[in-house]
């Protein structure tokens, strides 16, 4: 049955052409400025008179912030895995959760090697030092980091992004070691010039330690303060997958006390907290969860949001729908 205006609410704004397309077909108010997370309290306020909701990564709506909100009739997620949404309490509304396809590899996988070299060639650290005043000469050894081109990098994780990552190392001349939980075929693995190798063995020979596997019970701390003391003295980890994979703790302690040299993190355990044993480090580039922040890639994240709003609001089944059992 097609909803005539319905109120929709988003917490932060969204690019502009897809807005429109959400005002053409519903009284839409955004909770707040791009800049800021929405505090929880205001989230739940604004979702109380909301039918639809635009559902981004960083909004946790729960088993109570559902409860709260008893006019929702969609939630419109622009997550591939809408994580920070209680599905089960959604699924016992009959509340559709519709989703994204998995359309953020490659930007993923730009950002992820941006990490590895800003913390290989130590950007940050020099772009503070000249902004103040700072210019040690251009053969000083105030600023010397770590090669990339020919070293070898270990990918934690060789899904999609995982691959991309395999594709753009492989432009550096960089020796190319994986592991996952299934070996992939040999001629797979020949077409991605990539070596299976146990995480083990991975930590020990890895120049660069990149983490690109998903958040499962099984990851959860996948690399804890065992295996970040396996690592090869002096390699950089960089993540870009999801910030409980690694031990945050044992992390900074690796950072502080060796092996690791230094990382580049886009994910962190419990964000928008970043671990404060992070914050003072120098060796480390902390990114606030940028991976799919592409303006043309954003843009058409939003439309497929729109795609999914316009089908459920004309009364049809909805695209990209999470949880299809509610239509059973």
């Amino acid at each position: 049955m097609a909803i005539e205006r319905a109120r929709l609410f988003v917490s932060q704004p969204i690019p502009a052409s897809a807005l429109e397309r959400l005002k053409a077909l519903a009284d839409v108010t955004v909770g707040g400025d791009a800049s800021r997370i929405l505090p929880r309290p205001e989230l739940v306020e604004k979702l109380r008179a909301a039918e639809v909701f635009v559902h981004l990564m960083h909004d946790a709506v729960d088993a109570q912030a559902i409860a709260a909100a008893p006019r929702l009739k969609l939630i419109a997620s622009m997550a591939i895995v809408p994580a920070t949404v209680d599905i089960a309490a959604a699924t016992a509304r009959k509340i559709p959760i519709t989703t994204i396809p998995p359309i953020v590899t490659e930007a993923t996988a730009d950002l992820h090697f941006a990490l590895l070299l800003a913390a290989a060639r130590r950007v940050v650290e020099a772009d503070a030092a000249v902004r103040a005043g700072v210019f040690p000469g251009s053969q000083s050894m105030h600023f010397a980091g770590a090669g990339v081109h020919g070293k070898t990098i270990g990918i934690v994780g060789l899904g999609r992004i995982g691959r991309a990552i395999a594709r753009r190392a492989r432009g550096f001349d960089m020796t190319v070691l994986y592991t996952k939980r299934s070996r992939l075929p040999e001629a797979e693995e020949r077409e991605l010039g990539a070596t299976y190798a146990s995480l083990d063995d991975l930590l020990a020979r890895s120049d660069y330690l990149s983490v690109s596997c998903s958040l499962t019970p099984q990851t959860r701390h996948l690399l804890g303060a065992r295996e970040l003391r396996l690592a090869k003295p002096g390699a950089i980890l960089v993540n870009t997958a999801r910030g409980p994979v690694v031990d945050e703790a044992a992390l900074v302690a690796a950072l502080n006390e060796g092996p690791l040299a230094a990382a580049g993190l886009d994910v962190y355990e419990e964000e928008p907290r970043v671990h404060p044993g992070l914050l003072p480090l120098r060796n480390v580039v902390l990114l606030p969860h940028l991976g799919s922040a592409v303006f043309e890639l954003r843009e058409r994240m939003a439309h497929v949001v729109a795609d999914n709003v316009q089908a459920f609001l004309e009364g049809r089944r909805p695209p990209n729908l999470h949880n299809p059992e509610i239509y059973a």
